[in-house]
């Protein structure tokens, strides 16, 4: 089976499983009810039956048959032949997750998790033989579609590459026969060259021009004299044809302007623009040097030109970098899932609201801020939200709410969780810490020092793991992946009331505007999504307390920490100091440069060398004169300063 075939397979039930993922939701509120929501069971057995097809055609046989599964017992609820209760539903998501589990390892070469357990429960459900069978036959009061009187054609499609150059694909055909009528049936097949096709039964009456543009673009057609009923397990229509056809979740799955890019290739395109974005600088460079030897006429259409070239190439670089952002809700779409198992478990009743899922991020982020976020999910409802008996006590409703949601804010994106659980005990916190052995700090403790507490490693408010929280590495595992990503993650909490953690991240990482700044006779980048204020001090402004320098700022006391200190250079000869305020409220800051001398979009490079990695540096970047010049991460570079205000960082580094 070659790659490119199983890619499109894995992006295909990617598609169907996030739309399962929703529909289940929608489903399960059906419990208890006389009717069923018939458009939510038909487009969730389409799902399914398209997974089981296409599993069929990569020899995915444990993702085929569990699929089937689903489908009769979808099946026998469209025919009322059983009632939809909770430990189907429950049967519906275990067998849902056991499916992305079995996909997953085919992904990944792993072991492929044993689904019997699984297809026995729903096997029961509908009262078959858990190892096969077919399907029950139409009940006498089956009453025949109204396709069954309707000639029915065989449309056979063998996708090639000139009818993909002319943007003609299955799922093109797809949506052309579903205009034309109604689609009894769907099946892949393999033709006898080994090359791969896919058959549609459709039931309408044709004319033959229609034909002879089918046929014009791949699609061979034939009329099938024998017009019997359709057959039972036949895939439902994509459109009913009801009122509410048109928002249908199957309307938003794979559009035929859709095209699916393997993001190595956006990447190889965006190292493109960064070194073009190089080039340009260097150009800028070298254009600043000859500037007075260019008679004035001359020098004017180079400006220009060069004006141009800058704006066509962060267009280009924009452009670029929107095909790589995708909805946060990528995230999010898992979350009910998770709080449903874990409210199952623990029982508790949580409810979990999403908002902001149309938020865009750049996919590399996506993928990394997977985990931290199910882990901060997992906290609420393990730590946050009560048990129904503790809330009603507190005065509160018995259902706890987590709010999931995403917003952005220039090239910022936040993120936040929020629950209106009982909130963090901070005399509890300082209690565990020094059990662990962990500094505490005099007095009582702020929002932010909590955060440090709780993200320390080895710091645990639990005696024993279990699957909602780990021992001790979560939170600090979650704040070094926020770290990574050059975000920045906070705390607000009210004992009692509720906790939020919001992370907020740069949209991407890889080109970014950055202020350019001298230190120690030194140069840095900082990325500007990093700073929240740029203010200019005079050094007699400074105010000093006990070891530690602070100014007036905003009707408050903001504590500043110079760079040449942190990194042991020399202290600048100039009265007056440029500050980087970083944080907000409790958390602010403002970081000491010598000046800064400019404002630069930068290609932001990792370092790779794992010896050559120092805390508060997030990379390099060329600034086009041939230096390499460390770019700065302020939130990491704040976090080091409030611990250790005295030591510079090389020196901690130097002993780590």
């Amino acid at each position: 089976m070659g790659s490119d075939f199983l890619d499109d397979y894995f992006a295909e039930c990617d598609e169907h499983l996030m739309g399962v993922r929703r529909l289940l939701l929608a489903l399960e509120v059906s419990v208890g009810r006389a009717e069923i929501n018939r458009t939510v069971l038909d487009e969730l057995f389409r799902h399914f039956h398209t997974v089981k097809g296409i599993s069929g055609m990569v020899e995915l046989r444990a993702a085929e048959d569990l699929a089937h599964r689903l489908e009769d017992y979808l099946r026998a609820l469209r025919r009322s032949e059983v009632t939809l209760t909770p430990e189907g539903v429950d049967a519906l998501f275990d067998g849902t997750l056991m499916l992305e589990q079995v996909i997953a390892a085919r992904r990944s070469g792993g072991t492929s998790p044993v689904v019997d357990a699984v297809a026995r429960r729903i096997a029961r459900l509908v009262g078959a033989s858990p190892t096969g069978g077919s399907p029950a036959p139409e009940s006498p009061g089956h009453v025949a579609s109204p396709s069954s009187s309707m000639p029915r054609w065989r449309c056979v499609f063998v996708p090639s590459a000139d009818l993909v150059a002319r943007g003609i694909r299955v799922d093109t055909v797809r949506k052309r026969l579903e205009s034309a009528g109604e689609i009894l049936e769907a099946l892949p097949l393999v033709t006898a060259d080994g090359a791969i096709a896919f058959e549609f039964v459709l039931a309408t009456a044709l004319e033959e021009t229609t034909l002879t543009a089918w046929r014009a673009d791949g699609i061979a057609v034939e009329r099938i004299a024998d017009a019997a009923p359709a057959p039972a397990d036949a895939a439902p229509p994509e459109s009913t044809g009801s009122a509410d056809s048109e928002t249908s979740p199957s309307r938003s799955l794979a559009p035929s302007h859709f095209v699916r890019v393997d993001l190595t290739r956006l990447d190889d395109l965006m190292r493109n623009v960064g070194d073009l974005v190089i080039s340009r600088a260097r150009l800028t460079d070298t254009l600043s040097r000859v500037a007075q030897r260019i008679p004035a006429g001359d020098w004017r259409a180079i400006q220009e030109n060069a004006i141009t070239i800058d704006r066509q190439l962060r267009t280009l670089r924009e452009g670029i970098m929107r095909v790589r952002l995708v909805p946060v809700g990528e995230i999010f779409r898992r979350m009910p899932f998770v709080v449903r198992d874990l409210a199952r478990e623990t029982g508790k009743r949580v409810r979990l609201e999403l908002r902001g899922q149309g938020t865009e991020i750049d996919k590399f982020l996506i993928e990394r801020m997977m985990d931290p976020v199910l882990h901060l999910v997992r906290n609420a409802v393990s730590h946050g939200i009560e048990t129904v008996d503790e809330r009603l006590a507190a005065g509160k409703r018995p259902e706890g709410t987590i709010v999931l949601s995403a917003a952005t804010a220039g090239d910022i994106v936040r993120i936040d969780i929020l629950d209106d659980g009982s909130g963090i005990d901070p005399d509890a916190v300082m209690a565990r810490a020094r059990a662990a052995g962990l500094p505490v700090p005099q007095g009582t403790p702020d929002a932010t020092t909590l955060l440090e507490l709780i993200c320390a490693p080895g710091f645990s408010t639990r005696d024993e793991s279990d699957r909602a929280s780990g021992r001790g590495v979560g939170m600090s595992v979650v704040q070094s992946a926020v770290g990574e990503l050059s975000g920045s993650m906070r705390l607000e909490t009210e004992k009692g009331t509720g906790t939020r953690f919001v992370i907020e991240l740069p949209v991407t990482l890889a080109i970014t505007d950055a202020l350019i700044a001298e230190v120690g006779g030194e140069t840095f980048a900082v990325p500007q999504s990093s700073v929240r204020e740029v203010v200019e001090v005079p050094i007699a402004s400074l105010l000093q307390v006990e070891r530690n320098e602070v100014m007036p700022y905003r009707g408050a006391a903001l504590p500043v920490v110079r760079l040449s200190r942190l990194f042991g250079l020399p202290d600048t000869t100039r009265d007056r100091l440029h500050l980087f305020v970083v944080g907000v409220g409790a958390a602010a800051l403002g970081i000491a440069v010598d000046r800064i001398t400019g404002q630069r979009e930068i290609v932001v490079r990792a370092i790779a060398d794992s010896l050559a990695r120092v805390e508060g540096i997030s990379g390099a970047t060329d600034l086009g004169d041939g230096h390499v010049v460390l770019i700065l991460d302020p939130a990491t570079l704040a976090r080091q300063a409030r611990e250790r205000p005295d030591r510079p960082v090389a020196a901690r580094r130097a002993s780590a």
